[in-house]
């Protein structure tokens, strides 16, 4: 039987606990806070799936820190997911290391010491970007990599959602300020916790061969109030190492939400979309002034993290060589958001320069 230790039981280690229970793996919820393990099991998981599972099992996330598992997944917030994970790969040699995005803080502060870790250490470490394991990306790929639209020309990629959505995931916030999520330094505000779309960029820019990130221009809306700090809109111009312009555009504020990505060629276009309507996803695409081909895909949100966890089990079985949530990919769109805010400080466009590796000084 599988297992995964999942160190967070708030809204995220409920998900990835219900996803893994549903595949029968053997969960271990822990936290530190023994109020979280009680909310998690009296009204987090029962809440969204019905009733309490039995068969998890609730421990104290200092107490479970050395407890081995075939998957230990970080789940915390984002300024203690690097620690968390340079201690676990020095306690434990789980197969496969899972931390929940953004990977850190825009700072970039333990970046390159962990891809150094988990080299040492021979542990494959994902970040939960989990939109590029769906159904929808799948298909867009296979529209992409057809030849269908042509020579892909431009990128645009959104993630525009009001954070209520978020708030109301976590009742016992009442802001904020009460967390993370309102401080950009911590990995909150739209740069950070809606990563989604400039991770989905640099996933589709790789599958068409484009290249990394080599340039960022950003201007972000900051917003200081009631003890917070964060930006609540990020607007980004990405070059590639091979020329290809896009953009990005991640917000906290807009309502009802916009999870989408447009892959424009010289002969046609695709279009991403995550949570399209009530039922799931869907990709469109077409050519010139004719009518669009529409695929529509039924899904709920626990689908999201069933096939985050059947990606895992793939990638344990052998059965999968190569992942678009590979900690290389992580650490790729920590690069551009940290580069979103230097070019948002120094008023011009930044480099990133790839040589140098995962650290500040490769953004200039």
């Amino acid at each position: 039987m599988r297992s995964i230790r999942i160190v967070g039981a708030g809204s995220i280690g409920n998900h990835l606990a219900h996803a893994a229970r549903h595949r029968g793996w053997k969960v271990v919820l822990t936290d530190i806070d023994d109020g979280a393990l009680q909310r998690a099991q009296n009204e987090i998981y029962p809440g969204r799936y019905g009733a309490w599972d039995d068969e998890i099992e609730l421990k104290d996330a200092r107490a479970a820190s050395s407890d081995h598992a075939d998957v230990v997944f970080i789940g915390t917030p984002p300024d203690s997911h690097i620690p968390l994970a340079l201690e676990t790969l020095e306690k434990v040699s789980p197969k496969i290391l899972l931390i929940e995005k953004p990977l850190g803080c825009p700072d970039l502060s333990g970046c390159a010491e962990l891809a150094a870790a988990a080299e040492k250490k021979k542990v494959f470490c994902a970040v939960g970007y989990n939109h590029c394991l769906g159904q929808n990306t799948i298909l867009a790929e296979q529209l992409l990599t057809s030849g269908e639209i042509g020579q892909l020309q431009t990128i645009t990629a959104r993630t525009r959602e009001h954070w209520r959505g978020i708030f109301n995931a976590h009742p016992w916030l009442s802001g904020p300020s009460d967390s993370y999520l309102g401080f950009s330094s911590r990995g909150g505000g739209a740069c950070g916790e809606h990563s989604h779309a400039i991770n989905i960029w640099q996933h589709f820019a790789h599958v068409a061969g484009a290249g990394q990130v080599a340039e960022v221009s950003a201007t972000l809306d900051q917003v200081k109030r009631d003890g917070a700090d964060y930006d609540q809109a990020a607007y980004l111009t990405l070059q590639t190492t091979e020329g290809m312009i896009g953009d990005v555009v991640q917000d906290v504020v807009t309502s009802p939400h916009e999870k989408s990505a447009r892959l424009q060629g010289d002969e046609g276009y695709i279009e991403w979309h995550a949570n399209y309507n009530g039922s799931g996803d869907m990709v469109a695409s077409g050519s010139g002034s004719g009518s669009p081909k529409q695929v529509s895909i039924e899904k709920s949100r626990p689908d999201d993290f069933i096939a985050e966890i059947d990606h895992l089990a793939g990638i344990m079985d052998g059965r999968i060589n190569s992942s678009p949530i590979s900690l290389q990919r992580g650490l790729e769109t920590m690069m551009v958001i940290s580069g979103a805010f230097r070019s948002h400080a120094l008023g011009r466009r930044v480099k990133i320069d790839w040589n140098r590796g995962y650290c500040p000084e490769a953004i200039n």
